[in-house]
């Protein structure tokens, strides 16, 4: 893929009909790192509320929260 010269670029259909994106939907481009994620904007949400939607349920660890309580503060 090319970026244009108005910074725009043109998802595969492959892509974007696996994914869910049809034309005319709301995006956003979100930062992760030195990588841009193409995220489907969910109307009313606030840019933290968007943040976290996408977050929930991703933490692949198996210790309970105490565990990690405890990890985090040290005690």
């Amino acid at each position: 893929m090319k970026l244009n010269s108005k910074g725009q670029v043109t998802i595969p259909a492959e892509l974007r009909h696996r994914h869910g994106f049809d034309e005319g939907d709301e995006v956003d481009v979100v930062e992760d790192g030195n990588t841009l994620r193409i995220v489907h904007r969910t109307p009313g949400q606030t840019r933290g509320e968007r943040v976290v939607s996408r977050m929930r349920s991703q933490a692949t660890t198996t210790q309970t929260t105490d565990e990690l309580m405890t990890l985090l503060r040290g005690e």
